[in-house]
């Protein structure tokens, strides 16, 4: 890849980056527009084989993957709850 294609990439990653009480974190439905998904049932799958790698390597999944709540559009306007998740920064050392 070129160091621009790289840069820009970088910059809209952390573009999205958000913190909470000190721990940063990205909304997945944000992540998955940026990484191309244009579902967000292909990401969740996505996010769940993420979990597994996650408890299969000894952590808990829920320190690395929130599940929140939040409203978004629908195709005519309105708003609806739907499912997310704040991804955690931090990272994990595989054995």
């Amino acid at each position: 890849m070129k160091k621009e294609i790289i840069e820009q990439l970088f910059a809209s990653f952390e573009g999205i980056r958000q913190e909470l009480e000190g721990t940063e974190h990205w909304n997945a439905r944000e992540l998955q527009v940026l990484l191309g998904y244009s579902k967000w049932e292909s990401f969740e799958k996505v996010i769940c084989r993420a979990q597994e790698a996650v408890k299969n390597s000894g952590y808990t999944i829920n320190d690395h993957f929130l599940e929140v709540r939040k409203m978004v559009a629908t195709g005519k306007g309105a708003q609806r709850e739907a499912a997310d998740f704040k991804l955690t920064g931090t990272k994990v050392k595989v054995m």
